[in-house]
């Protein structure tokens, strides 16, 4: 199958582009370079071919001969997009619709789009399907109910778009990211020996390994397109759902001589415990086969081996806010995030 990922360069899109190439899969991909400064390990993988271009700028000239487009290129995660709402609704929501529709007109088959269980929003510990009403806190969570929408109103019977509701990722990639909670505990953990909370750590949060999110959308393009045709599948695993404090002291087990501190009730009101039954016993050839325990273990071994300093930790290009803040302020992007000159794109 012939396959557009978007967001190639991205923390998820460097290791799922290689594990839909190890299935056979013809991969190209599409990606704007804002965390190309960022490269944690060598993937010693063959490089991508890859269009550097912003989703909002794609047409479908750009889409034409593909099987699958694999969509992954957004402002990433909750605090990004509270930094500058306007720009998160301009790039996430109408740059993702844009894509959509030119996708569409195309005539690409299959569209997977990387929603997020964020999309639960607040909860009392009671489990959240697929059907359970949602409660989007943040411009980031309410741009991927949006998008879920607008791909359902333009599925037919040539274009067949899947949503895949991502619980929260970890684990290790060569575009790494420390702005996401067991990677930055792991990054604590190993920098300082300690993980330093400001709230109790009582709110629930879903995890997901980067590798089993691959594997998730790998199998979504490969199944029978009657299983996943305008579907929402949460991916993850029941077993996978902890409250904050639990990954924390599980990330500092995996880290000995780590001491973990806890502060008062926090204010982030996201707390969701997830259902992944449907993923399970829907999506042909698809289970989860990390822990976060594993995890943590695998990122302690991955810092060890790049003999990781305090300096590459605190690297603007592994958080996402700082990133584009240094582009901004360097003026490499305008105030759209647009590149300002085709050099630096």
């Amino acid at each position: 199958m012939r396959v557009l990922l978007t967001g190639s360069d991205g923390y998820l899109g460097a290791v799922m582009a290689p594990v839909l190439a190890e299935r056979g899969h013809d991969v190209t991909g599409l990606d704007a370079g804002f965390y190309r400064d960022g490269l944690l390990f060598d993937p010693q993988t063959p490089p991508l071919p890859t269009m550097s271009r912003d989703i909002r700028r794609v047409t479908a000239d750009d889409l034409a001969g593909f099987d699958a487009v694999i969509h992954l290129a957004e402002l990433s995660n909750d605090p990004l997009s509270q930094h500058n709402p306007a720009l998160t609704y301009a790039l996430n929501g109408d740059g993702s619709a844009s894509l959509a529709r030119a996708a569409k007109a195309a005539g690409v088959p299959r569209f997977v789009y990387s929603s997020s269980c964020s999309v639960y929003g607040a909860g009392s510990g009671e489990w959240k399907t697929e059907q359970s009403d949602v409660m989007p806190l943040t411009p980031y969570a309410d741009c991927k109910l949006r998008n879920e929408a607008l791909l359902a109103s333009l599925a037919d019977d040539g274009f067949s778009p899947t949503c895949m509701r991502n619980a929260t990722a970890y684990g290790a990639s060569p575009r790494m990211r420390f702005d996401i909670v067991l990677n930055q505990f792991a990054g604590f953990a190993w920098t300082t020996k300690r993980i330093v909370m400001n709230s109790d750590g009582s709110p629930w949060r879903p995890l997901v390994h980067v590798r089993d999110i691959a594997e998730a959308f790998a199998c979504a393009i490969e199944a029978p397109r009657a299983l996943v045709h305008n579907q929402v599948f949460n991916v993850g695993s029941n077993d996978e759902n902890y409250r904050v404090r639990e990954i924390a002291e599980m990330t500092a087990a995996a880290f000995p001589g780590t001491d973990v501190t806890f502060g008062p009730a926090g204010h982030d009101g996201r707390s969701y415990r997830v259902a992944f039954d449907k993923i399970a016993s829907t999506l042909p050839g698809f289970q989860c086969r990390w822990t976060a325990a594993a995890g943590a273990d695998e990122l302690r071994n991955i810092f060890d081996r790049v003999q990781m300093s305090a300096e590459v930790f605190n690297f603007r290009a592994f958080t996402r806010l700082s990133q584009l803040k240094h582009l901004l302020e360097t003026q490499q992007l305008d105030e759209l995030l647009y590149w300002r000159t085709a050099a630096a794109a």
